[in-house]
């Protein structure tokens, strides 16, 4: 017996090895899969997770576009406070918005990878469970599966930035523009627009080309590409089969 106190000492042997945990994960996992209950009780919770991670990163957009809300807000408040103040100031406010663009697009992917895998269930398993007439993708669980492995991004850069652009920095971008020019024109009376517009060694006329330039080009990207694409991937993998355009998708 032992003495009151004492603690059996685990001996080597008892201690489980790397393998056997692996095998036990693969089993655990594989009971899993083969059992469809097990299945239909696992689910929910990685559908809540996807949810909530899909919830998570509209925030972040959100509370991105809302900074470069708040900053384009107290750029122009000071611009126009004084006439002295000069008007290449907006055009740093161009290069803000550009880098609160950048973040964006980057957290606009990823909620869409997060919002592509809740609608992928949605349609192949909570659809089907509700009116039974077939899933929109065959072989879903391996597709999901290999996409949980092997993360996609489900939208191309361009495609995400055309997006964003047009959705939201476009009228941000054209608040900048038009308050270039007022500035450049109503609010210097004393000098003519082409010195109010110059940079140093940039000449006015070159500076308000550029801007055209720019414009015409947001116009562009804003426009285009008009369908969705598909869609590279995080750490360099293949694209799977899931990753198809909406027009290539079966039909139930």
């Amino acid at each position: 017996m032992l003495a009151v106190g004492s603690v059996r000492t685990r001996m080597p042997d008892d201690r489980p090895t790397d393998d056997t945990l692996e095998r036990e994960d693969q089993e655990i996992a594989a009971e899993i899969a083969g059992d469809a209950e097990s299945l239909l009780d696992a689910l929910p919770h990685y559908y809540r997770g996807e949810v909530a991670q899909t919830t998570t990163a509209q925030d972040r957009i959100d509370q991105t576009t809302n900074w470069a809300i708040t900053v384009l807000a107290a750029l122009l408040s000071v611009v126009f406070s004084s006439p002295d103040m000069p008007a290449y100031l907006l055009l740093v406010g161009m290069v803000i918005l550009a880098i609160f663009l950048s973040f964006e697009v980057r957290r606009y992917r990823f909620y869409d990878l997060y919002r592509s895998r809740v609608r992928f269930v949605q349609e192949n398993v909570f659809a089907n469970a509700l009116n039974p007439r077939g899933v929109e993708h065959a072989n879903w669980r391996e597709e999901l599966g290999e996409d949980l492995r092997y993360p996609t991004f489900k939208v191309t850069l361009l495609e995400a930035l055309s997006r964003r652009v047009r959705r939201i920095y476009a009228l941000l971008f054209a608040v900048l523009g038009v308050s270039w020019v007022a500035k450049v024109t109503l609010f210097t009376p004393e000098s003519r627009w082409t010195e109010a517009a110059e940079l140093p060694g940039i000449p006015g006329p070159v500076v308000a080309g550029l801007l055209a330039l720019f414009f015409l080009g947001l116009v562009v990207l804003a426009r285009w590409p008009g369908a969705r694409e598909a869609k590279g991937e995080i750490h360099g993998e293949e694209p799977g089969e899931w990753k198809e355009t909406d027009e290539n998708e079966p039909k139930p």
